[in-house]
């Protein structure tokens, strides 16, 4: 087994952290275990909890990363001005990834934190970068309005995309039907309405 002194606390954190991946990409979250994990860095219990507070811990940081990975590829796109366009651009990017990445993508949506714990300030900014993305392809035809209101108008957009990929990666759309095809219906809907709202 190797020695803590082997590696560098961020090194180790990274090691767990793709363990972990691995182990979900292969099980879903439900085969996401401390000890496992913890063996299969070669490393002891004791040492992965001095890297992060708990299981859930572990998961939310691990979950964190795959927000930073879709991060990284929707920002490659390249934004016009046309609304429609862009939003369709960032749509497909979020889909190629989330079809690429199932389990990873799923365990963002099945891992439930206990009631009484917030959800972590850092993960929330994660969130709120995609969401950027979103209000500034939306910004052209939202001049004048508040930025809370176009906040809640690409959140709106970001539940409404995240609902359909659930739905598609547990079955349940209809025959024929594909969250792409869905959400390029509710971009041109929402789009439409927005530009025709007094």
């Amino acid at each position: 087994m190797a020695r803590r002194s082997d590696h560098t606390r961020e090194e180790l954190w990274w090691l767990a952290i793709n363990a972990s991946r691995k182990v979900v990409e292969k099980e879903g979250l439900r085969g996401i275990r401390a000890r496992q994990i913890a063996r299969d860095i070669g490393y002891t219990i004791g040492t992965l909890y001095n890297l992060f507070d708990d299981l859930d811990d572990l998961i939310m940081q691990m979950n964190g990363e795959t927000l930073d990975q879709l991060m990284q590829e929707c920002s490659k796109v390249e934004l016009t001005q046309n609304p429609n366009m862009d939003l369709e651009r960032l749509v497909h990017c979020y889909l190629s990834f989330t079809h690429e990445n199932p389990k990873l993508w799923n365990a963002i949506f099945e891992h439930k934190l206990p009631e009484d714990r917030p959800v972590p300030e850092w993960y929330s900014e994660k969130v709120s970068r995609l969401l950027a993305l979103i209000e500034h392809a939306l910004a052209p035809i939202l001049s004048g309005r508040s930025d809370a209101e176009i906040h809640q108008h690409a959140r709106i957009l970001w539940m409404s995309l995240f609902g359909m990929t659930v739905l598609e990666g547990s079955g349940r759309l209809q025959e024929g039907e594909t969250s792409l095809m869905l959400a390029k219906t509710l971009i041109k809907t929402y789009v439409d309405g927005l530009k025709n709202a007094p």
